[in-house]
C-alpha cells in the first residue's frame, strides 16, 4: 500500500530518531497574504525547539535564505511576476527543485492554503517521494471562501489541487468549525484539530484614562469576506451617540476594495472613520494598544489571527459568528454576536458605552485566556505527534478526527 493513502501509518521505512524532517510550502509570506505569513513560520520555529527538523520553502520576489528560529528558510524566485494571468499562479521552478529534493530528504511534507501551483507541487513531491502529505487548508475550503472566483476554483480543483489533496495523509485545521467545512465540503481524510499558537507582546493596552479620543479598530485584509461594509453601516448608525469614538480600518487592500469601502463611508457621511494602509510590526502592537475595542466582522475566518493577537494585547473584541470564537463571551472577553449590521450596531452601542475600567477588565482576562491556551509549544507539540502518526512511529493523537 503506498504511504500516500488515507492509512498514514503504511509507511515502509519510518525514521527512528525523534528529529522528524518535515518540508513546508507556503506560496508566499509577505504579510499581505495574511495570518499564515506568521502562523506558519512561527510554528516551524516552535517545531524546531521541539525536535523535528522543518525546512520552510516559498515563493518570493527575490530569492532569499535564512536559518533563523532553529530551521531553514528558503524563498525562490517567482518566475512569471511580470505575466498578467500567469503571475498569480505563483510558479517557482527553482522552489519546484527544492521541494523535491528535500521532500526525497526528508520524513513527510506539510503543504500550507490552496489554488496556487506551490500548493499542487507540494502534493506531487510527496507522492513522487512516497512520502506522507499534511495539508493544511488554512480556511481555503470554507463555503464563503469557495465563493469568490467560484469557477475557476471549481477548474483548479478538478486538473490538478483535488488529485493533489486526495493522496494526503491527513488535513489539519485550526478550529472545530474549519473541521466541519471540511466534511461539508466532502474530504474523507482523517483531520487533525490544532489551533494555532500566539506570542503574547511585551506590554498589555494602555488605556490612557487622560486620553479624549477612544478606539475601536479593525485589522487584517481589506477584503468583501471581511464583512467590513457591514461594520461601516453599523457604524453609521451608532456614531452619532459617540463622537469621541473614531473607528481605524487597516489593512492590505485586496483589488481595490478600500476605495469601495471609501465610497461607502463618504456616502454614509461618516467622520470618524478612516480607512489606512496596512500596519506591521510595533507599529500594529502601538496600534492595538491604543485601542479600546477590537471588531472582526468578517464572514467567516478558520482561526482569526487579528482576534487572538487583539485579545494577547489585552483589547476586548468583538467577532461574529463566522469566526470560531465562541469562548470570547464565556472567557468574559468579548462579544459573538450574528452577522448583519443590526447586530454590529447593537454590540457597538453597548461596548462604546462601557467605561474604560470594565473595557480593561475585559482585555486582562482575554489576555489571561491567549496565555493558557494558545502556547506555541503545545501547538508544536501537537503537530509533532500527528507527524509520528503520519509516518507510522506512533497511534493517532487524540486531536485527528476520522470522521
Amino acid at each position: 500500500m503506498s504511504v500516500l493513502s488515507a492509512d498514514p501509518a503504511s509507511a515502509a521505512e519510518p525514521p527512528t530518531c525523534a528529529r522528524i524532517g518535515a518540508v513546508h510550502v507556503i506560496a508566499g509570506l509577505d504579510p499581505i497574504y495574511g495570518g499564515p505569513s506568521y502562523s506558519v513560520p512561527r510554528l516551524c520555529q516552535a517545531l524546531a525547539k521541539a525536535g523535528a527538523e522543518p525546512i520552510l520553502l516559498s515563493v518570493a520576489n527575490a530569492p532569499h535564505v535564512a536559518h533563523e528560529g532553529g530551521y531553514s528558510d528558503r524563498r525562490f524566485a517567482h518566475n512569471y511576476a511580470g505575466l498578467p494571468i500567469v503571475r498569480g499562479l505563483r510558479i517557482s521552478s527553482g522552489l519546484s527543485n527544492a521541494l523535491s529534493e528535500a521532500a526525497s530528504d526528508g520524513d513527510l511534507v506539510h503543504n500550507h492554503g490552496l489554488w496556487l501551483m506551490p500548493n499542487v507541487q507540494a502534493g506531487w513531491a510527496a507522492r513522487r517521494a512516497q512520502k506522507p502529505l499534511v495539508v493544511s487548508p488554512r480556511g481555503m475550503l470554507s463555503p464563503v471562501a469557495l465563493q469568490f472566483s467560484r469557477t475557476k476554483k471549481h477548474v483548479f480543483w478538478q486538473l490538478v489541487q483535488g488529485p493533489a489533496v486526495r493522496h494526503a495523509a491527513c488535513l489539519h485545521v485550526t478550529s472545530v468549525q474549519e473541521h466541519e467545512e471540511i466534511r461539508s465540503f466532502g474530504l474523507s481524510h482523517p483531520v487533525a484539530v490544532i489551533p494555532n499558537g500566539m506570542d503574547l507582546p511585551e506590554g498589555a493596552a494602555v488605556f490612557d484614562q487622560t486620553r479624549d479620543e477612544r478606539i475601536v479598530l479593525s485589522l487584517g485584509r481589506i477584503h468583501p469576506k471581511k464583512g467590513l461594509d457591514y461594520l461601516l453601516r453599523a457604524w453609521a448608525i451608532v456614531e452619532a451617540r459617540y463622537p469621541e469614538w473614531r473607528l481605524r480600518i487597516a489593512g492590505a487592500d485586496e483589488s481595490g476594495y478600500a476605495g469601495e469601502l471609501r465610497a461607502l463611508a463618504r456616502r454614509l457621511a461618516l467622520s470618524h472613520v478612516t480607512i489606512e494602509e496596512p500596519i506591521y510590526g510595533d507599529s500594529k502592537w502601538d496600534a492595538y494598544r491604543g485601542a479600546d475595542l477590537f471588531v472582526l466582522p468578517s464572514l467567516n475566518e478558520n482561526f482569526g489571527l487579528t482576534v487572538a493577537e487583539a485579545l494577547a494585547a489585552g483589547i476586548p473584541v468583538i467577532s461574529t459568528k463566522g469566526t470560531p470564537w465562541r469562548q470570547l463571551e464565556t472567557e468574559g472577553c468579548g462579544w459573538w454576536i450574528d452577522h448583519g449590521v443590526e447586530p454590529q450596531a447593537a454590540v457597538l452601542d453597548t461596548a462604546m458605552a462601557m467605561p474604560r475600567a470594565s473595557l480593561r477588565r475585559m482585555g486582562a482576562k482575554g489576555r489571561a485566556w491567549i496565555e493558557r491556551d494558545f502556547s506555541w509549544d503545545v501547538a508544536a507539540r501537537g503537530m509533532l505527534d500527528v507527524y509520528r502518526w503520519c509516518i507510522g512511529l506512533a497511534e493517532a493523537p487524540d486531536s485527528v478526527r476520522f470522521k
